[in-house]
């Protein structure tokens, strides 16, 4: 196993004193500085950092012997006092309602640590669920630091709390360690020794599974064991597949069971929305042994969702190796997405008939919504505009942002006997991945969070601002822009009447 480079340090300051300040000992001391950097304010030009008397370069360590607890003296200023405001200060009641989004309280963002976007935006997507939060907080303090699970869980726990602690943008040192440890191919660099860009999908999927090795799952109301990890109650989906002969209609049809953590939505000449690329994916033509003709023949395959979780992820498949210039191709086509999708329509009869109810009672509480929302008194129209206001100004100073508000007590959305289900099959669009260039091994990454309501929240790895959903919708694709590639769907909610 590789040697672990990662230590724990102290840092002094003039009279301030850092603890656990995180120290990779593999990469060149700038990295350390730019730690400090975030920490003090002192940019790592003006940093003059010590050890034992040894003043540290940008590219070497030189002879320094490492271990955690050890103390580092940092001198350096912050440098001159910002100047006075050209422009006069606005104060709140004169905002407009653009001006006064932009000055809310916004989540922490995530520093680039060279080509890690990539990172940085399936975090914050992944962020958005609270139901990982929960069991990641609810873990113990202890780590194997043998089992990359544990490991991977234990990082991403502390990260996250570290977010919540930190308004600023925070340094995902520790995360981005034990990912480049577990995955050696997420260290590679490029000629000029920076980070090479990574698939964020593929990240996403390996992220997800070492979590399901360790997040013990939730247990029912009514039973002392719970059914599976949490991975798999909140984002497990189940599939039967039907397998029917085309040339031998009376042949048995076979039947097989398949377990996903995301759809597929491919993409194809005649897709033009996900809905329809997700259906492709589900019922396709293929070749193989048949017993009755004694021969390869042509097969129907038909697969239908027997089970939904309560967070269901879409990969837009837009990548392909161009064997020509070797690299993975965009495909840069433009394909709608809802932001409420209804997965009714890809179900077993059974489970549609389990879905139902809990769908009917949704579906008639949104009409009833929609019905009002339609009222032209004057009245009515400034009453709205003031509770939206007020619910905008709510969600800023919420703990947790983009959460369901606590204080309203909802209907369950999962069923009583299967913990992180869907009892429902509809669902709102909680997440946006992004991917702005050409091939997957270069351009950008940026995640895109539903706050509440018509409000979202950009994350470009630190710089961190607020969007409405208008903007949501021009993620289709089409062009060099901010294009949709992995999409998480949380479950639609009603209140108790």
């Amino acid at each position: 196993r590789e040697k672990m480079s990662l230590y724990k340090v102290k840092v002094k300051w003039g009279k301030e004193k850092y603890d656990d300040v995180d120290l990779d000992a593999s990469e060149a001391p700038l990295l350390f500085k730019n730690v400090l950097f975030s920490l003090t304010g002192v940019s790592p030009d003006r940093q003059k950092v010590m050890i034992k008397g040894q003043a540290i370069k940008d590219d070497d360590w030189g002879k320094v012997k490492f271990s955690n607890g050890m103390t580092f003296l940092m001198m350096g200023t912050v440098g001159e006092l910002p100047a006075a405001p050209k422009e006069k200060t606005i104060f709140v009641e004169d905002m407009t309602d653009s001006e006064l989004a932009s000055a809310l309280e916004m989540p922490a963002g995530l520093k680039n640590l060279g080509n890690t976007c990539y990172m940085n935006a399936t975090l914050q997507c992944l962020k958005s669920v609270g139901e990982l939060r929960q069991g990641l907080a609810q873990l113990p303090e202890s780590v194997d630091q043998t089992a990359p699970g544990q490991m991977a869980t234990a990082a991403l726990r502390d990260l996250y709390k570290d977010m919540d602690r930190r308004p600023d943008g925070v340094v995902p040192l520790l995360m981005l360690h034990v990912l480049q440890t577990i995955y050696p191919h997420y260290k590679e660099k490029d000629s000029n020794g920076v980070f090479k860009q990574q698939d964020a999908n593929e990240l996403w999927t390996q992220l997800i599974r070492l979590l399901s090795e360790r997040l013990p799952g939730k247990k029912a109301d009514d039973s002392d064991t719970s059914t599976g990890g949490l991975i798999d109650q909140y984002f497990g989906i189940d599939l039967l597949s039907t397998w029917k002969c085309s040339e031998a209609p009376d042949e048995a049809e076979s039947t097989a069971k398949e377990k996903l953590l995301q759809l597929g939505c491919y993409i194809s000449q005649e897709v033009k929305y996900m809905e329809t690329g997700i259906k492709s994916r589900l019922q396709e033509k293929i070749t193989k042994s048949s017993p009755s003709l004694g021969r390869d023949t042509e097969y129907t395959k038909t697969a239908l969702i027997s089970r939904l979780p309560a967070y269901v992820t879409v990969q837009f498949v837009r990548f392909f190796y161009k064997e020509k210039d070797q690299v993975n191709a965009k495909i840069l086509k433009d394909v709608k997405f809802p932001l409420k999708l209804d997965t009714f329509d890809l179900c077993t009869p059974d489970l549609q008939s389990k879905l139902t109810p809990a769908r009917s009672r949704i579906l008639e509480y949104e009409d009833k919504q929609a019905l009002e929302a339609k009222v032209g008194s004057y009245e009515v129209k400034h009453a709205m505009h003031a509770y939206a206001h007020a619910q905008v100004a709510k969600a800023a100073k919420l703990e947790t942002p983009m959460e369901v508000d606590q204080a309203t007590d909802y209907e369950p959305y999962d069923f009583p006997d299967d913990v992180g289900s869907s009892n429902s099959g509809l669902y709102e669009l909680r997440a946006i991945l992004t991917h702005k260039g050409r091939s997957s091994s270069s351009g950008h990454y940026v995640a895109w969070v539903r706050k509440s309501g018509p409000n979202w929240i950009m994350f470009d790895d630190d710089n961190v601002s607020p969007v409405h959903e208008e903007n949501i919708l021009k993620l289709s694709g089409g062009g060099d822009w901010h294009t949709a590639y992995v999409l998480l769907y949380a479950p639609r909610r009603v209140p108790k009447h």
